[in-house]
């Protein structure tokens, strides 16, 4: 199957590059902004906006009106533009909040769509419209047809974002052991075989440095250089703390996507959990939403199959030697007793039974379908379907 894979790279640019990119992202900014105010003023009188006709009006007023726009790549502008057309589908259709303005400085960033001649990649530099070659931290790591590049600004670094179109051949695995993950506070992940999976918590032993710098800012005139510099510390220290925590869930997913042929989950309500203020560091900390995405999106990659038991699924009430549910376990208790005489701890138990769940459902839809097993809602049984997709899009 084709699957399109994206590689982040830092890039290495001149100080006259770096105006050049400050620019492109600039001007990607601006378009968004003017879309969305167009947008929001055609409505406003009654009339029907599209996406469309927004970059046909924008291409035919900018030579005059925003002479400056020729200095970037086309491309930029135009996709800027389809950037806003996407957000306000997703606002209609429910998936996201109502569009807002860009501001400078947050989540900068420029798409460079790959027309004729409109990036190269070779070893460790890239060709970028305007531009010209420019160095890069380390070398494409696909070997494919290039689809975009996208460069962002993160914490005063410059990257590129390459998304390339590859041939993946999904492995043909044999019967693989099977596992549950029980996603914890104190424990970032625990599995069904005893395994509990310590997580760096970086934010956790960043926190007194992240105080002190945010008070040092707090004291500095708003404006001022001293004030530019204690901030972009700051946005560094952040960055750095994301960055250890990506790389400890992305080690930690592809050892476990490659070790199991069936991974069974839990659905959790990650948003109402962060509000719980005594937990809600902890949690974010975890990073548990980004583990979930990466094993769903990687497990297509390595042929293994990712199950979500329901989200009122007992996981940890049930005891997996006789089958017996506890009436009230609270969040304290983390080793009970059942009845038969088993002692449990909280977690590993747990994750017993989000994989015995896992086997259960999965033989059940396997053997019956779609419509088949606990839990169907459709009064007509569906018609099965080869559980393949033929596109995957994931993000390396």
């Amino acid at each position: 199957m084709k699957v399109v894979l994206s590689h982040k790279i830092a890039l290495d640019p001149t100080r006259k590059q770096a105006e050049s990119l400050c620019q492109a992202v600039g001007c990607a900014r601006f378009a968004f902004n003017w879309a969305l105010s167009e947008w929001k003023s055609q409505y406003e009188i009654g009339g029907k906006p599209r996406e469309q006709e927004l970059r046909r009006y924008l291409n035919s007023i900018k030579h005059d009106a925003f002479p400056w726009m020729a200095d970037v790549p086309k491309s930029v502008v135009q996709q800027a533009v389809k950037n806003a057309g996407d957000a306000f589908e997703r606002f209609f259709n429910k998936q996201s909040k109502y569009p807002r303005f860009k501001r400078k400085g947050r989540h900068d960033s420029a798409r460079l769509d790959n027309g004729p001649g409109t990036f190269t990649c070779e070893g460790r530099r890239i060709k970028l419209p305007k531009l010209g070659w420019m160095k890069t931290r380390e070398e494409l790591r696909f070997v494919g047809k290039p689809l975009s590049a996208v460069v962002s600004r993160e914490a005063g670094r410059w990257y590129v974002s390459v998304a390339v179109e590859v041939e993946h051949a999904v492995p043909e695995r044999e019967p693989s052991p099977v596992v549950g993950i029980d996603f914890g506070v104190t424990t970032a992940m625990t599995l069904s075989t005893g395994e509990k999976l310590e997580g760096p918590k970086p934010l956790k032993a960043a926190m007194r440095k992240l105080r002190t710098l945010s008070r040092h800012l707090s004291r500095k005139k708003k404006g001022s250089r001293n004030f530019r510099k204690c901030a972009d510390k700051l946005a560094r220290m952040h960055a750095r703390i994301k960055h250890l925590r990506q790389d400890w869930l992305h080690k930690t997913t592809t050892d476990i996507t490659r070790r199991f042929g069936l991974i069974g989950l839990e659905t959790l309500n990650v948003k109402g959990m962060v509000k719980n203020r005594h937990l809600s560091l902890a949690i974010s900390d975890i990073g548990i939403a980004g583990a979930k995405r990466q094993l769903k999106y990687k497990s297509h990659l390595t042929g293994c199959v990712v199950h979500e038991s329901d989200q009122w699924f007992p996981s940890s009430k049930i005891c997996h030697h006789c089958g017996a549910i506890k009436d009230k376990l609270p969040l304290s208790v983390r080793t009970w007793t059942c009845d038969c005489g088993k002692v449990h701890d909280r977690d590993v138990n747990a994750a017993i039974n989000l994989r015995n769940d896992a086997v259960s459902c999965t033989a059940t839809s396997t053997c019956g379908g779609a419509g088949s097993g606990r839990g169907r809602k459709t009064t007509v049984k569906p018609a099965s379907m080869k559980q393949e997709p033929s596109v995957c899009q994931v993000r390396a």
